[in-house]
């Protein structure tokens, strides 16, 4: 139970008649409910709720996420306790452990302390010593949330707005460059994994708790998630055979062939030039570096910018629309 001083100012935020749990052992994150209180380096946080994520069109709770208010502050937080997991991933034929890493991620927001296209927070023991997280709120939202928000055909999309994203893409590959070039990974790099903060735009990457084991490539999952994110802001969102025959026709379905698709995800079409003529060959020649295809792959962030440089001097003069 909290001593009477920290009741005081849980009590504004708990519903009549409520009477919190205190927890300074958080390893069994699942006890943790809202309107407990976690008791972490002489702070208290009071939970409102778990944070959620959004895969596949749906919303899966992240019980080791917590939403909280810093009793002490009255400031939101995020606080991320302890989660070990592990899974494999197929890119092509290799298969690549991915796992969970919370010791990484305090390392990194050590690393990444005030630089600007990064979550901020630190790191404080529990009285297990489990790393627990305590990250500051961006307000903004994902990369896509912006080009969904448009609704525009692809041709207007591409020509008129594709320009300023391709901007905010650089900013974040530049960053995951500084990761790289300190012997860190992201682990875990997609669309929604990458805000921009509402008033300033500004990108920033939020969670990097995933780690991978890939000797040949040590980046390599961190760039593919590049290309990903490449695509869908090259197409204003994800192609799918099915997508195409529906808004394109089956005239245009017709064109895809194996050698089309995402290493990675299938069923995403990674070819855009058969689905849009006017995007230009240099933009296509990257995306296709992250297809079934490709016989060739990026081993750092900077040989994908380079063979970028070109597209983005087009988007800049504006001739990034093929004739």
């Amino acid at each position: 139970m909290p001593d009477k001083k920290i009741l005081e100012l849980a009590t504004p935020y708990l519903p009549p008649g409520k009477k919190p749990r205190l927890f300074t052992d958080t390893s069994d994150f699942m006890r943790i409910n809202p309107y407990d209180i976690i008791c972490i380096g002489k702070r208290h946080y009071l939970v409102l709720r778990e944070e959620k994520e959004r895969r596949f069109g749906m919303d899966e709770p992240k019980y080791w996420v917590k939403r909280t208010i810093e009793l002490e502050t009255g400031e939101h937080r995020i606080v991320k306790l302890t989660f070990h997991e592990s899974f494999p991933l197929k890119l092509g034929e290799i298969t690549i452990i991915c796992y969970r890493s919370p010791e990484k991620e305090a390392r990194i927001l050590d690393l990444v302390r005030g630089h600007p296209n990064f979550m901020q927070g630190f790191t404080v023991r529990d009285t297990r010593g489990n790393p627990v997280r305590v990250i500051e709120i961006i307000r903004g939202k994902p990369i896509d949330y912006f080009v969904a928000q448009l609704a525009l055909d692809h041709y207007r999309y591409f020509r008129d707005h594709f320009p300023r994203f391709l901007e905010y893409f650089l900013i974040g590959a530049r960053a995951l460059a500084f990761l790289h070039a300190h012997g860190e990974r992201h682990g875990d790099v997609r669309r929604d994994h990458l805000y921009l903060e509402t008033e300033t735009m500004t990108p920033k990457w939020i969670d990097f708790d995933y780690n991978f084991d890939y000797q040949e490539n040590p980046f390599g999952l961190d760039i593919f998630g590049l290309g990903s994110i490449l695509l869908f802001l090259a197409g204003g969102g994800i192609y799918t055979p099915a997508r195409v025959a529906e808004e394109l026709g089956k005239e245009v379905a017709q064109r895809i062939d194996e050698s089309d698709f995402s290493l990675i995800y299938r069923w995403r079409i990674m070819n855009l030039k058969k689905l849009f003529p006017y995007i230009p060959q240099e933009l296509n020649y990257v995306l296709m570096h992250f297809s079934t295809g490709a016989e060739v792959f990026y081993e750092s962030v900077e040989e994908l910018l380079e063979d970028l440089a070109p597209v983005v001097k087009m988007a800049k003069e504006g001739r990034h629309v093929s004739t």
